[in-house]
């Protein structure tokens, strides 16, 4: 077993990137039946909060900062829910610049891919690992690229997203020139704003012309049960009859139809690279 590793991204803020992580990562562990691990690098901390709530965790201890000081993500694991783990992140996290300096003193190189060395060890006892990044251009942003395989960008249906998702790729192919960045983009997924909405109508349609099939064919709408998940963590909750809520259904089969897509576009690439 040697996990797949996800970064996923925009460089334009609350496009729903992080709502994407835990999401993929939940339908990744309890429909897919996969060994499941999210490593959040951004140090608001949302996945871990939306995530601890998932796993009725009221405390972690664990945390990535000490995994980068330490040289050793190994022991910074907190189990949620079974087949899904979190590396949670912390405030403190806001001090990677400096730490990767002060370990690294003029060796970009090494700056930019100690999360790469740091996941060798994880990629054997997962099946998939989802990283969840602030959405700027930053060591952050640097280390997640440089360790992932595949890059899924979030579009929201508006036209700073747009720049946003464009810059990103553009930015990717930087570190593939200057840095070796082993990655692909895997899927561009459509997050409307507004379903029918003419702005929104107008940027998927772009997108489609400019990144071509790269653009996923499911499109994640508002929905006020993705909103809750946020305050209260995510479930499937049932309904007096024992049958599954029909609104955490709805839900939930937006990201398994984003998964079945992911799972496509990446045997496709892999049949292209031989």
């Amino acid at each position: 077993m040697s996990a797949d590793v996800f970064v996923v991204g925009n460089f334009k803020g609350g496009v729903g990137k992080t709502k994407t992580v835990t999401m993929l990562s939940y339908i990744s562990a309890v429909n897919k039946h996969r060994r499941t691990l999210v490593v959040d690098l951004d140090p608001q901390a949302n996945a871990t909060s939306i995530l601890a709530k998932t796993g009725n965790i009221t405390n972690i201890s664990k945390n990535i900062t000490d995994g980068f000081t330490n040289g050793d993500l190994t022991n910074q694991i907190t189990p949620i829910i079974p087949n899904l783990d979190l590396i949670a992140s912390n405030t403190q996290f806001s001090r990677l610049p400096k730490m990767l300096l002060q370990s690294f003193p003029d060796d970009d190189k090494r700056q930019v891919t100690y999360l790469r060395q740091l996941l060798k060890p994880l990629r054997e006892q997962y099946e998939a690992i989802y990283l969840d990044v602030p959405p700027t251009i930053s060591d952050f942003s640097d280390n997640a690229m440089m360790a992932s395989d595949y890059c899924i960008i979030i579009l929201q249906t508006q036209e700073l997203s747009f720049d946003g998702a464009k810059t990103y790729i553009n930015y990717m192919q930087y570190l593939i020139d200057n840095y070796g960045a082993e990655l692909d983009i895997v899927g561009i997924l459509p997050c409307m704003l507004r379903a029918g909405g003419r702005i929104d109508k107008k940027v998927l349609s772009d997108a489609r012309q400019e990144f071509g099939n790269n653009v996923l064919n499911t499109i994640v709408t508002y929905q006020e049960r993705l909103k809750a998940y946020d305050a209260e963590g995510i479930s499937m909750g049932k309904i007096y009859t024992g049958q599954n809520d029909q609104w955490d259904q709805r839900a939930h089969k937006v990201f398994e139809n984003v998964l079945d897509e992911i799972d496509l576009h990446k045997l496709a690439l892999q049949e292209e690279e031989g």
